[in-house]
């Protein structure tokens, strides 16, 4: 199970108003838990990763020492609007940012067009690239996480 899988795990949960879920899969169990002094409101709120598993054969990324790594020193950059979102500034040029790369705070990271308006994003903290989580041209809904950062 890798961030991607449990991302859409912890929106499942989001959406659905459900405050705990646990799932087992490829050997490896994974227990998501809110927690918070508010359970009915989704923001504020933390998610509990608790690793009770893993198989012999589970990949390094998947497990649930990197899991657990990757939960607790990561910032989302999550989208400010509705819109369509973009990697690059026009067609043919290159992304504004790729996996693995530092961005500092002010850098543009991507575009999202709301209304025929381009909106440039920037990055309010400095770190590292680790995912990117929107395809280029994919409408994003406000709030929708975009970018996997590590602080620096």
């Amino acid at each position: 199970m890798n961030i991607k899988e449990i991302k859409e795990l912890i929106n499942l949960m989001n959406e659905n108003g459900l405050v705990e879920i646990e799932i087992e899969k490829d050997g490896m169990r994974i227990r998501l838990k809110k927690t918070g002094a508010d359970m009915e409101a989704s923001a504020g709120q933390t998610i509990v990763i608790e690793k009770t598993g893993l198989s012999p054969t589970q990949t390094k990324e998947g497990t649930p020492e990197s899991i657990e790594k990757l939960a607790t020193k990561t910032v989302e950059i999550k989208a400010p609007m509705v819109g369509t979102f973009y990697r690059t500034p026009s067609p043919e040029a290159s992304p504004y940012v790729e996996a693995g790369q530092t961005i500092e705070p002010g850098q543009v990271i991507c575009i999202i067009e709301a209304m025929k308006l381009m909106n440039e994003i920037k990055s309010e903290i400095k770190g590292k690239i680790l995912e990117i989580l929107v395809d280029n041209t994919e409408p994003v809904e406000f709030g929708q996480p975009m970018f996997l950062i590590e602080p620096l």
